[in-house]
């Protein structure tokens, strides 16, 4: 019998790209250890080839963490298997979940103490801008600087602050919104679009230091908080996103990635950005794998089908 996964979404281990997914029981999980729930991750290499058919329609729940202090937390999964009503949690885990709290404590105070004890260490600010320009501002901890922006496909970044904890850094990032007017999400379809016709390196660049420049304008002067200091630093992005900048001709993926079946090689990943190759075609397309994230999926000899894409674009 084929095994159905879960798809928790891209993330990186150091410079390689993996698709994480933990295998579906055929019975609700329960308080089953983490370890027991066929956990797996495939590698998203350049060369390798990926296949996958999505087997349910809409999201499912990808359960709650437990946050037990700066490096140690639990993944529970969700006891009903049950799709999710909100982001990627069904109602019960998002009601449970630790991390929640995270966004609100320097306005509530208002956290489980293994949170506060993870929030009571170092965080950086930074300005992502990816490759069709569009910017934003964010968070890292100290372990996850630069882990963060890789997963988010940053193309240039800085950080522009230091923080004691996650607390004052919230605040940070709350005022670079409200005063220089950045974002603090951009949507992974927009940044995965932005690859089919990305700005030149040297316009993004000048892009992200107009905005980090204001950004540590107002932090050196306009911000009423202690506990930080403005730094000047770059983000150096893994060596190969510099080939994807390169490519030209790109397309969209031409199937959505929520329902049907897909196959593809895998050229170059850039945050959750996948440039695919398409048996029967020579065009190249951007895929945004970060819709997997919440589908079940089967793996197998699976292929995306060409013709319509071939004459839409011809």
């Amino acid at each position: 019998m084929t095994s159905t996964y879960l798809c928790s979404g891209v993330t990186w281990h150091g410079t390689e790209p993996v698709l994480v997914l933990r295998e579906v029981p055929s019975e609700p999980a329960g308080d089953a250890p983490d370890g027991e729930l066929g956990l797996r991750d495939v590698s998203l290499a350049s060369g390798s080839r990926l296949g996958f058919e999505v087997v349910a329609t809409g999201r499912y729940c990808l359960g709650f963490h437990r946050v037990h202090g700066r490096d140690d937390r639990t993944w529970v999964p969700c006891v009903d298997q049950a799709p999710a009503a909100r982001s990627h949690q069904c109602g019960r885990c998002f009601a449970q979940d630790d991390v929640r709290f995270m966004h609100d404590i320097h306005r509530s105070g208002i956290a489980p103490a293994g949170l506060k004890r993870y929030l009571d260490q170092p965080h950086w600010l930074y300005v992502a801008t990816f490759a069709d320009g569009s910017t934003k501002v964010g968070t890292a901890s100290d372990p996850r600087k630069r882990g963060r922006l890789v997963e988010q496909g940053a193309v240039v970044a800085q950080f522009v602050a230091h923080a004691d904890d996650g607390r004052v850094v919230r605040i940070l990032e709350d005022e670079v919104t409200r005063s220089v007017g950045l974002p603090q999400a951009v949507r992974s379809a927009t940044k995965a679009a932005s690859l089919c016709a990305p700005l030149p390196l040297a316009q993004l660049e000048r892009i992200n230091d107009g905005f980090a420049l204001a950004s540590r304008g107002l932090l050196q002067g306009g911000v009423d908080v202690e506990g930080f200091e403005v730094v000047h630093e770059e983000f150096e992005p893994p060596s190969s996103w510099s080939a994807v900048l390169r490519y030209g001709g790109l397309q969209p993926y031409p199937e959505p990635l929520e329902r049907g079946q897909h196959g593809f090689v895998l050229r170059e990943v850039l945050g959750s950005s996948a440039i695919v190759a398409i048996d029967g075609t020579d065009l190249l397309f951007v895929a945004d794998l970060a819709q997997l994230k919440g589908r079940r999926l089967q793996f197998g000899d699976f292929s995306t089908r060409v013709p319509a894409v071939q004459e839409a674009l011809f």
